[in-house]
């Protein structure tokens, strides 16, 4: 049985005292449930602090993207070996807003793939079709592409190591929520594509993810959906309040 996982992407916010300040709110919140697993993704200047208030906690730390060459001239940049010094355990790649905002490709997700699994750390692989994608009926097409194209070269071995995630970028940052229907409908798609490059078995152990406005009012709704592992979370895991409340889900 696959473990639900609830990552809290917080993007470019939360400086380091704010990063304290919100686990020390949302810790003594926080109730381990044995089927949920937890992540949060802070930013590169709080992945400290953040590791160490989550040292005690069966929280996972991570990033919110990486370089794919171990070292080098690549001024401004982080290699995985870099973060899994630093505590992390994983790293979300794939973004769409990595993707729309700086360019980022399906082959930049695939080398990036490819040096977190070599690190040793699990790769947050996100796909997702934008509005006009959605309504020239290309979505399925282009999360396809996505996966077919990201996960380039990963063996059936290291397949089993990563994690998807479903975020169409119509719902990112905009209020709007996939319904559960639309939600399934492409996460089932996913599974099937990840059956194709790694076979059954590997597919039924793949976690698929939700992301786009996901919100402790929501998630329960989208995680009764038979294809649907956790969720990639933006805004509500900057609030202590509603992150507990979210991975304290009952489904």
């Amino acid at each position: 049985m696959r473990k639900y996982l609830i990552i809290g992407n917080w993007k470019m916010n939360q400086n380091r005292s704010e990063t304290a300040a919100f686990l020390d709110d949302f810790l003594p919140l926080y109730k381990k449930n044995e089927d949920v697993e937890v992540g949060i993704a802070p930013p590169f200047t709080s992945i400290g602090v953040c590791g160490d208030k989550l040292s005690e906690s069966s929280i996972f730390l991570g990033a919110q993207n990486c370089h794919w060459e171990d070292s080098g001239a690549y001024t401004g940049e982080i290699s995985a070996g870099m973060l899994k010094e630093c505590g992390c355990s994983f790293a979300i790649i794939g973004h769409s807003e990595r993707r729309q905002l700086f360019g980022e490709s399906d082959e930049g997700v695939n080398k990036r793939a490819l040096a977190l699994l070599s690190a040793g750390l699990t790769p947050i692989v996100c796909v997702g079709e934008t509005l006009d994608e959605r309504e020239q009926g290309e979505a399925f097409n282009v999360v396809t592409r996505q996966l077919e194209r990201g996960l380039a070269g990963v063996s059936p071995e290291k397949l089993s190591q990563v994690v998807v995630a479903y975020e169409p970028v119509w719902a990112i940052g905009t209020g709007k929520t996939a319904s559960t229907a639309q939600a399934q409908e492409v996460h089932k798609l996913i599974r099937k594509v990840i059956a194709k490059l790694g076979g059954d078995s590997i597919s039924q152990q793949t976690r698929i993810l939700y992301g786009g406005s996901v919100n402790d009012k929501n998630a329960a709704s989208l995680l009764r959906e038979n294809d649907i592992d956790g969720a990639l979370v933006g805004g509500a895991s900057l609030d202590a309040q509603k992150f507990a409340s979210l991975v304290g889900f009952r489904v």
